[in-house]
């Protein structure tokens, strides 16, 4: 018969036996967010000689700090066994090693888990079957995305999503180190060059690299991130002093990605514009709010024709699509009329919150407002239907149909051809061609990680030479080199990754929401949860500007980070 004394000694036991796990998780975690931290901060403002080597200083800078976190982590988990062996009978390991078996999977993964696990097995397969084994491992003969980074990428995420407690100052670090290198950015639209790297290129070439990035579209392809993240964050946060750091870094990154000159920019913005109502739509704040967000966008454009016209003698200038925004009728209008809607909707608000006070206390306000609200998410579901179709419509009618004369500079846009985003479709229409002589284990795993110019260079390096001028050593398309580099199933998968976790990060704010909508109406949401979906939207602006930008150990690090922190907000602790 156990007596008091032994009850006391086994709750002793068990409070040091908690205390021995929560601070090896403590000790973990912070291990985790010092990584991130000089992730965020130093990879984007790292270089070494201006912009000739910018893409190895980045990518040596990104391994070699995953590899530094293995390592601390892997000589911290030793000493941790040690001492749970020693003191605990390895209770802690036994408890470690019954999630990792296959009856615990379930719990364990996810559908995006299981899908990132496959999208590196494919990797390794395809690697193996390839001609060019150590190009494809090291992706040395493109842009280092063979499959060394690919592993990295994989087991950080697993790292960071399972040993790491959501840090809000990770995010903060991403939006400061952000500003710096979108005000250099900006710098170099008005060729101030304060950082003396353009005198060092060839002057016809100089214009294509900016800031500490590099060549625009890997630079618009991070402001994306920064600017999805920071948009989001915006609507959904609480409290003036979050709302206008918030504020601040869109307002920068709208600058920053526009006057970055590169078309793959209004694939990100078009994305977020359509996606974000999908879930701030669902409380009054998220409504103003976006209002606010398009409003501030239509001033940038106005402020940046302004300055176009102020100093047309010092700024690069504008020669995209956003030059076509830049040069609307009647856009200052539009933007006093977009301020005027985003004040009347605050103000409405307000008067309907003071008047329903009684109905908020009966319960009747709380469901009315938030089917009024649902309804207002599928009107705006229905209106990206409806866009979606247009843009079908204008596809088929200035292709198929041969009408691409009638919409004027837009038909630049929608006329598919070789010339099309600056020779891109020359390229997508031989890599098809390539991807349907593969033989079949090709076909199937792809010709190996970053081995598209080996492809290329191999097949037709005349063809292009003599057709485009130019030599393709990727496709300008993330998705269509994966196909053709680690195949269909690879491909699948890296899908699955992206839209499972992406889906996951977006129910779990769509359920606090509803969970706490007195409380998010009073206090705000839990910093992890406006985390997630601020890593979201820079996943998604990502994502939409990958169909014409290439893969590199700059910008893709990044995302890849923001995947990982977002989905960590998201799990359980």
């Amino acid at each position: 018969m156990k007596t008091k004394g032994d009850f006391m000694d086994t709750k002793a036991m068990k409070n040091k036996t908690n205390h021995f796990a929560a601070t090896c998780s403590s000790v973990i975690s912070g291990v985790i967010s010092a990584f991130l931290v000089i992730v965020v901060v130093a990879l984007p403002l790292i270089y070494d000689n201006s912009y000739f080597n910018i893409l190895e200083t980045k990518y040596k800078c990104f391994y070699m700090s995953v590899l530094a976190m293995l390592a601390v982590i892997l000589v911290l988990g030793l000493i941790m066994l040690v001492i749970d062996l020693k003191e605990f009978q390895g209770e802690h390991a036994k408890n470690l090693f019954l999630a990792l078996k296959p009856c615990n999977w379930k719990q364990t993964f996810r559908l995006a888990d299981g899908a990132v696990i496959i999208f590196w097995l494919v990797s390794v397969i395809s690697t193996l079957q390839s001609e060019y084994l150590y190009e494809a491992f090291w992706g040395n003969e493109g842009r280092y995305s063979g499959l060394f980074l690919m592993t990295l990428y994989v087991i950080m995420y697993f790292v960071v999503t399972r040993c790491w407690h959501y840090n809000k100052w990770v995010m903060q670090a991403l939006f400061a180190a952000g500003l710096i290198v979108c005000y250099i950015g900006i710098t170099d639209y008005f060729q101030l060059d304060i950082l003396h790297f353009r005198g060092k290129v060839k002057p016809e070439q100089s214009t294509i690299f900016t800031s500490t990035i590099g060549n625009i579209n890997t630079y618009t392809a991070y402001v994306a991130l920064l600017m999805g993240a920071a948009t989001a964050m915006f609507t959904i946060v609480k409290g003036w002093l979050k709302t206008c750091w918030y504020y601040l870094c869109m307002v920068v990154s709208f600058f920053a990605i526009i006057l970055g000159c590169s078309d793959n920019a209004y694939l990100a913005l078009g994305a977020m514009f359509a996606l974000l109502p999908l879930l701030v739509f669902r409380n009054k704040q998220g409504v103003t709010r976006y209002l606010v967000v398009i409003a501030t966008f239509a001033t940038v454009i106005q402020c940046i024709d302004w300055i176009n016209q102020a100093y047309a003698d010092m700024v690069i200038g504008l020669d995209s699509l956003f030059q076509i925004l830049v040069n609307l009728p009647g856009l200052l209008v539009l933007v006093v009329l977009l301020w005027c809607l985003a004040a009347g909707v605050f103000y409405y608000f307000r008067k309907k919150e003071k008047e329903n006070v009684a109905a908020l206390l009966s319960g009747k306000k709380e469901t009315t407002e938030r089917a009024a609200k649902n309804m207002l998410v599928r009107i705006w579901l229905v209106v990206i239907i409806l866009g979606l179709l247009a843009v079908i419509f204008m596809l088929i009618d200035a292709n198929a149909l041969g009408h691409g004369a009638r919409y004027g500079s837009l038909g630049n846009y929608l006329v598919f051809n070789d010339s099309w985003g600056t020779n891109r479709g020359y390229i997508w229409r031989k890599s098809l061609g390539l991807y349907a002589a593969f033989p079949f284990m090709h076909k199937l795993f792809g010709f190996g990680p970053d081995t598209f110019g080996i492809m290329t260079t191999q097949s037709f390096m005349k063809d292009m030479i003599g057709t485009v001028g130019q030599v393709f050593d990727t496709a300008h398309n993330e998705y269509l080199q994966f196909l053709l580099t680690i195949g269909p199933i690879g491909l699948l998968a890296y899908l699955t990754f992206l839209i499972g976790n992406s889906w996951n990060m977006a129910k779990y704010w769509i359920i606090q929401n509803e969970r706490n909508i007195k409380t998010v109406e009073a206090a705000g949401l839990p910093s992890e949860c406006i985390g997630a979906i601020g890593c979201l939207f820079a996943v998604i602006c990502y994502c939409a500007q990958a169909l014409v930008n290439l893969n590199l150990p700059i910008a893709t690090p990044v995302m890849w980070v923001l995947m990982s922190v977002g989905v960590a907000g998201c799990r359980k602790k």
